[in-house]
């Protein structure tokens, strides 16, 4: 039986369906807000009750504190008993101090801050957990010195949000040093209840360097592996790049690396004028998508494998690379088909947060420092097809080449 309405006050249906969708609060608050929403529906106390599974006198009891009170009337009311003789503020904010030199200690654990303050270590952990304050956590930070970083982060992004007609984008960069390491001991396979086993000994082989060439459109990878990482193999690998894309513009991304910059490089990038170079700020790797590709294969092909010789690590990338590895890490898990650009028009530009104009990489004002902050999983999501404009071809793309 439906009765009549509960009348909810502004803005507050937005609330109570957060609160009901919301894993992170109370099981108690998140069925309170499922009541009012009912009862905002017309269903009756009964039919509530029984959908919620409280009794009927608990739905009359919260429909009846909502109308007097609103979303405060769903709060829990002061419980009885002895008040607190903690200050949590106090115990927070010794936390957030450095610990006294005497200790010897970077920072605080809940058992020497409890012998610290004299109270129990269950209570510190308990307010640790109430503020979300975790002193065992420690991350990292870089700032860049680029004195060109705004440019750079607009080409960048601009390049990728908005590729000049009927060119090629290529996230380049090497992987160096990746070692062919084989084990001691054979590798314990994995079983029910038990997860596979190397040991921790190892036989190290020699190395190899794997220089990477990302097309950004399709996920498509073009590569080499060469056994020193010098000046000299990464022209080698430039011209190798170039055979494969012999008649499209290229736009290449890489790093300020000191290889990309030899006199011998930028003399053989002057002699072929299709190819144009984007450097990357300082310290913004990050912004290089290959280096996604470089994480997936490093993770899926290379950690735990075993590599009796260079040679058997060089066919482990290969295989890797065209074996499907490409098409997880941008294309998501589909072979990408091949894909040509199409012009935006002003507003689609304005929408994806360029101007318009194929030289132009300006981002909308205001979102500069929402770009600048992205890392990789948000770099990575940009290759999805969605960020882009595409018409497809029915041929499909070709496979990586990635050659020994």
């Amino acid at each position: 039986m439906r009765i009549t309405p509960l009348v909810l006050r502004d803005g507050d249906d937005i609330e109570l369906a957060r609160r009901v969708r919301s894993r992170s609060i109370p099981s108690g608050a998140a069925q309170r807000a499922r009541i009012i929403l009912l009862a905002s529906q017309g269903e009756s106390n009964s039919s509530i009750a029984e959908l919620v599974g409280v009794s009927r006198p608990t739905v009359i009891s919260w429909r009846a504190r909502y109308d007097a009170d609103g979303l405060a009337g769903l709060d829990d009311d002061p419980r009885s008993g002895r008040p607190r003789s903690l200050d949590h503020r106090e115990i927070v904010s010794a936390t957030l101090m450095p610990p006294p030199k005497k200790y010897g200690v970077t920072h605080w654990s809940s058992r020497l801050l409890a012998t610290h303050l004299g109270i129990g270590y269950g209570t510190v952990a308990r307010i640790w957990r109430e503020y979300g304050v975790q002193p065992w956590r420690s991350e990292t930070f870089k700032f860049s010195t680029d004195p060109e970083l705004v440019a750079k982060v607009t080409d960048i992004v601009g390049l990728y949000l908005d590729p000049p007609e009927n060119a090629i984008v290529l996230c380049v960069d090497e992987k160096s040093q990746i070692q062919a390491l084989d084990r001691t001991a054979p590798t314990l396979p994995m079983q029910i209840g038990m997860p596979e086993k190397q040991t921790h000994d190892y036989v190290r082989n020699g190395t190899t360097t794997l220089f990477a060439a990302l097309e950004i459109a399709t996920g498509k990878v073009t590569g080499i592996c060469r056994p020193r990482h010098r000046y000299q193999e990464f022209l080698v690998f430039l011209k190798h790049v170039a055979r494969a894309y012999p008649k499209q513009e290229l736009h290449l991304v890489m790093d300020n690396y000191a290889t990309h910059k030899k006199a011998e490089v930028r003399q053989w990038l002057a002699a072929n004028p299709r190819i144009h170079v984007h450097f990357i700020p300082t310290s913004a790797s990050w912004m290089n998508l290959v280096e996604v590709w470089f994480g997936i294969i490093e993770r899926q092909a290379i950690h735990r494998g075993t590599f009796r010789s260079v040679r058997e690590l060089t066919t482990k990338i290969r295989d890797s690379s065209t074996g499907g590895i490409r098409g997880r890490s941008l294309s998501c898990g589909r072979k990408p088909p091949s894909r040509s650009w199409r012009k935006l028009t002003v507003k689609q530009l304005q929408t994806r947060g360029t101007r318009s104009g194929r030289d132009s990489y300006s981002p909308r004002p205001g979102r500069l420092s929402q770009v600048m902050v992205f890392h990789n999983s948000s770099i990575a999501h940009l290759a999805n097809h969605r960020y882009w404009t595409r018409v497809s071809e029915h041929a499909s793309s070709s496979s990586p080449k990635i050659v020994s």
